[in-house]
């Protein structure tokens, strides 16, 4: 089954004290570039999960990304009550000496809200989100995340494969267009032949001229181009049809395939060939932009 290198997966860890979202999106690359955006996953943890995600994506430009949902009761154990307490304390006895205590008790909402804008009255130190004991369950989200991520790119895959491969039988079918024309290619060598020994006052009896059409039509023969081609679009089809991880291999195949239509143009020597010629890189060029987001 042909993957896209283009997906995106999610899943959530229910942890005791919130919830860890892990994001995965991917994009085409030539190796499996795996960037962790965020700072929650413990370094002792962090190979693993590289690990993990290579083995599961192979190859891919790939974003991590760590959400933490705190849930009420761990928001709570950001603020610290002693030194709010004690900020109130000092701001009472100041109240007091400077008698301004009962203007304060009649404000009480405004002066909570200006402690709790205090120093290190809400604690910013990280707590450990991820923890040995929760392990598994982040692990399991990973886990989950991957295999979202492997059935987004399953399903952009077949866009993938139904395109390329259509593609790949259209430049067999423009290459028979391309044979129904070299009958009329090699009359019309000939018409030129006889018409340049005319304008020259040369008489060719037909040993003579037999041998100047087989020395034109050898040059512009494109008979071996033909078989060529024609196996390489059957490799193509081996390929993307054989195994698993087909991408690269299939990049080297297109420039094997645009080889020999290359050198089928630059033989053409006819404008009916030449117009086919055309069509079959317009096609080339498709399935080579196509087959670059291929795993």
């Amino acid at each position: 089954m042909v993957k896209s290198m283009t997906g995106y997966g999610k899943a959530v860890a229910n942890l005791e004290n919130g919830n860890l979202t892990v994001e995965i999106r991917t994009l085409n690359s030539k190796n499996a570039d795996i960037n962790l955006k965020s700072s929650l996953l413990p370094k002792d943890k962090e190979l693993g999960i590289r690990t993990k995600i290579s083995g599961a994506l192979q190859r891919g430009t790939i974003d991590v990304f760590l959400t933490w949902e705190p849930n009420a009761a761990e928001n709570a154990k950001l603020v610290n009550m002693a030194l709010a307490k004690e900020y109130f304390r000092q701001i009472s006895e100041l109240g007091a000496e400077i008698g301004a205590r009962n203007l304060m008790l009649d404000n009480p909402n405004e002066l909570l809200a200006n402690i709790l804008r205090m120093p290190d009255v809400i604690d910013a130190r990280k707590q450990d989100v991820i923890t040995e004991e929760n392990w598994p369950s982040v692990e399991a989200a990973f886990d989950r995340c991957l295999e979202a991520v492997n059935l987004y790119r399953a399903h952009e895959g077949e866009v993938l494969y139904r395109d390329v491969t259509s593609r790949v039988h259209k430049i067999e079918a423009i290459y028979d267009e391309v044979e129904t024309l070299i009958p009329e290619r090699v009359a019309a060598v000939r018409e030129r032949i006889l018409k340049a020994a005319e304008e020259l006052s040369l008489k060719l009896d037909g040993e003579r001229l037999e041998q100047e059409m087989i020395f034109y039509l050898e040059k512009l023969d494109i008979n071996e181009e033909r078989v060529r081609l024609r196996q390489h679009c059957k490799y193509f089809m081996d390929t993307i049809d054989g195994e698993p991880y087909p991408g690269k291999k299939l990049g080297f195949i297109i420039q094997e395939m645009g080889r020999e239509i290359n050198t089928t143009g630059s033989k053409a020597n006819h404008a009916g060939i030449q117009n086919c010629v055309v069509r079959m890189k317009d096609e080339l060029e498709k399935i080579r932009e196509q087959s670059m987001n291929i795993l």
